[in-house]
C-alpha cells in the first residue's frame, strides 16, 4: 500500500485542496500558480460538485472565492475531471461561475468577479496543444492583446510536466512534481525546508486518514483505477485499429504502386525491343503510351 494517497482520486483531491484545514495549502498552490500576476490573501472554499453524470464518474469540483492583496475578488473553480469535451466542459463551469453572480434586479451594473478555472489533468488532452501549462483568456484576434481579464481557463497536463525533483527551480514546480509523483513516494521532499510541504506530508499520509475516509478514499481509488484502466484500454484498442487500417491501407497502397512500377517497366522493356528492332520513337510511343523523351533515353 503507497503510503501516501493519490490526489487525483475524489477523496485525494478535496482532502488536499477542498477542506477548511488544507486552506494553507490551497492558498499556497494559486499563489505559487499565480505568481507575478496576483497575490491571494484568503480563500473561502464551496463545494460544488455535481450528481454523477454516470456510473463511475469522478466529480470532484468546488469553488474558491480569493481575495487579493488588492482587494479584488475572484473565483477559482478547481476541477479534476477526465471527460469528452472536455475545454467545451471548463468553459461552460466558468460561464456557470459568471452567471450565478447574477443579482436580481434593475439597478445591476454587471460588475462580476474575475473566474479562473484551474484543470488539473492527470491525462493529455488531444485537442490541447503538447504543453504542461496552458492559459488560455479572452483576446483581441487582431493584437493579441488581453481583450477583458474576468475569464481565464489554466489547463495542468500532468503527463507533460517531465522534470525530476532535482530539476524543479520554483515552488510551483515542486508543487507539480509532488502532485503528479505523491502515490508513489515514500518521503517527500522539501519538508525540511518547506512548511507547506511538511503540512501537505501530514495531511497526505494515508495513516492519517479515519476509518471512514479511509473506507471512502479505498472506493476512490478502485473507481480511479477502473477509470484509468478502461480508459487506457480504449487507448490501446484505437491504436490498434489505427494501426491495422494504416497497414492495410499501406499495403493496398504498396501493391498498387508496385503494380504501377511493373507496369511502367513492362512499357520500358518492349519499347527497347521494338527500338532494337528499329521501329520510329513515333510508333514506340503509340503502342506503349510513353513518351519521346523517354523513348529516346532507352
Amino acid at each position: 500500500m503507497a503510503k501516501f494517497i493519490n490526489p487525483f482520486t475524489d477523496v485525494g483531491f478535496k482532502r488536499i485542496f477542498g477542506q477548511e484545514f488544507s486552506k494553507p495549502l490551497l492558498l499556497d498552490f494559486l499563489n505559487n500558480l499565480l505568481v507575478g500576476e496576483r497575490h491571494i490573501t484568503s480563500v473561502q472554499i464551496v463545494n460544488n460538485e455535481q450528481p454523477a453524470e454516470y456510473n463511475g464518474d469522478r466529480s470532484p469540483e468546488f469553488d474558491v472565492f480569493c481575495e487579493t492583496d488588492s482587494g479584488e475578488k475572484i473565483i477559482v473553480e478547481m476541477q479534476n475531471r477526465e471527460q469528452p469535451n472536455f475545454k467545451e466542459r471548463t468553459l461552460y463551469y466558468a460561464a456557470e461561475s459568471i452567471v450565478r453572480q447574477g443579482e436580481k434586479g434593475a439597478l445591476w451594473d454587471y460588475g462580476i468577479k474575475a473566474v479562473y478555472v484551474v484543470a488539473f489533468m492527470n491525462f493529455s488532452f488531444g485537442e490541447l496543444p503538447d504543453e504542461f501549462r496552458i492559459d488560455a483568456g479572452l483576446t483581441n484576434l487582431s493584437s493579441g492583446d488581453m481583450f477583458c481579464d474576468k475569464l481565464r481557463l489554466i489547463y495542468l497536463q500532468l503527463p507533460l510536466f517531465r522534470k525530476e525533483a532535482d530539476d524543479c527551480n520554483n515552488d510551483f514546480e515542486r508543487w507539480i512534481y509532488v502532485l503528479k509523483n505523491m502515490d508513489t513516494l515514500n518521503r517527500l521532499p522539501w519538508i525540511a525546508q518547506n512548511a507547506v510541504f511538511r503540512r501537505l506530508a501530514e495531511i497526505g499520509e494515508v495513516s492519517a486518514l479515519s476509518k471512514e475516509d479511509r473506507i471512502k478514499y479505498d472506493r476512490s481509488l478502485k473507481a480511479f483505477r477502473d477509470a484509468y484502466n478502461t480508459y487506457a484500454w480504449a487507448e490501446k484498442k484505437a491504436m490498434e485499429k489505427g494501426m491495422a487500417e494504416g497497414l492495410e491501407k499501406g499495403m493496398a497502397e504498396g501493391m498498387e504502386k508496385g503494380m504501377a512500377e511493373g507496369e511502367e517497366k513492362g512499357k520500358r522493356d518492349n519499347a527497347r525491343r521494338m527500338k532494337a528492332d528499329g521501329m520510329s520513337a513515333e510508333l514506340i510511343a503509340k503502342y506503349t503510351g510513353l513518351s519521346a523523351e523517354v523513348i529516346a533515353e532507352l
